[in-house]
């Protein structure tokens, strides 16, 4: 799954229980969202939330477009990577059990490794907060009908075949969806059970998250919205499992939600349903290798990105952002939190939108404008 800069990195509502705008602030943001979306076309839903209460919840446009069926606030769609964060809390809760640690080093759990003394420099956290310096070396261009259907596994061993390194492990930055198939992998190696069911098991039941689904070989035939893009003749086409290599390669990208499950999931790291306060806190810290040697400074916790670099080159905003994007096949999504001021903000859909990153940005500006919902 390609990220969307994380650097980066919708219309008639499809929703019958969302009532027309009441207020400057839904109106506002209603309009922001129509620039992007039409009811004709595939759109998507948004929900903001301020602590407890609903400030923003609309869906717009299909969730397939043949058969005209409208998105609503129950849709499924696929997150992209949004879902390393799920693997990332798979990890920490199996860290918090004593069944790893994040300083193990790789060679623990591959030691097919071509280069044994490289693997044993590469550690859980190293590939949590994507400072590995391992080389993607998937040759998807040249095996692209290999790689439709290849799964996690499929998609890490390449990796496995490297006899350097793109820098010292801790030093710098650089996003790896590959790094997210092998800690799926390691899930799975320390668990003796698939990811998908450990994710399920200990994320979305305690959750709530009843309607979430992962990939698991298979695309979810029912029930998901299908993700389009639009061809030469501007044409929406499917553009998802089938057709977009490395859709099929779940650690990276796997995780189907709804942003009311996704609403349920954020309520749960804040209220310590499956993760400790200490571990949760630590996840959404910015990991601080003491060789790293970046002109920036880092910005990653495990998985989370902090603060506003990229998403909000330019802004001004006096509140710490935590967030996480998602871009797979027609698929984008964001996931942003503003723990101070107790703000959730989502947004899933199911075409690529032309001005995500300004969207985005304009709406937190909005947010900020109405005094971030404070009394």
């Amino acid at each position: 799954m390609k990220q969307i800069l994380p650097f980066l990195f919708l219309t008639v509502l499809a929703s019958d229980t969302i009532s027309q705008p009441q207020n400057s602030l839904e109106a506002e943001l209603e309009a922001l969202l129509l620039k992007e979306l039409a009811a004709d076309e595939p759109g998507g839903s948004v929900l903001v939330k301020k602590g407890d209460s609903t400030i923003f919840l609309k869906s717009y446009g299909l969730e397939d477009p043949t058969t005209g069926k409208k998105i609503t606030e129950s849709t499924l769609f696929n997150t992209g990577s949004i879902s390393k964060t799920f693997v990332a809390n798979g990890i920490l809760i199996l860290h918090e059990r004593g069944m790893l640690s994040l300083e193990d080093n790789i060679h623990k759990y591959f030691d097919d490794f071509d280069s044994a003394d490289l693997a044993k420099k590469i550690t859980i956290k190293h590939l949590l907060s994507h400072t590995s310096g391992l080389p993607d070396l998937r040759n998807v261009r040249d095996n692209e009908e290999f790689f439709l259907t290849a799964k996690d596994k499929a998609n890490f061993e390449p990796l496995k075949r490297t006899e350097t390194l793109n820098f010292e492990s801790g030093a710098k930055f650089q996003y790896s969806n590959p790094a997210y198939n092998g800690l799926a992998l390691i899930i799975e190696k320390v668990t003796n059970q698939t990811w998908q069911d450990f994710i399920e098991e200990n994320i979305f039941r305690p959750s709530g998250m009843s309607e979430s689904t992962i990939t698991n070989g298979p695309h979810p035939q029912t029930g998901v919205a299908h993700a389009y893009v639009k061809d030469e003749n501007g044409q929406f086409v499917e553009y998802d499992y089938g057709e977009f290599p490395t859709f099929a390669a779940a650690g990276n990208g796997g995780i189907w939600s709804s942003v009311l499950d996704l609403a349920k999931y954020e309520n749960a790291l804040q209220t310590n349903v499956f993760l400790s306060e200490a571990l949760t806190k630590e996840s959404k810290t910015v990991y601080q290798p003491e060789n790293w040697s970046d002109t920036l400074p880092p910005f990653v916790g495990c998985s989370w990105f902090l603060g506003e670099r990229s998403l909000f080159e330019s802004s001004n905003f006096e509140v710490d952002i935590i967030y996480h994007t998602g871009s797979q096949g027609g698929f984008r999504a964001f996931y942003i939190t503003i723990p101070e001021k107790d703000i959730l903000f989502i947004g899933l859909f199911n075409k690529p939108l032309e001005n995500f990153r300004k969207l985005i940005f304009d709406s937190v500006t909005l947010f900020e404008k109405n005094n971030w919902f404070d009394p």
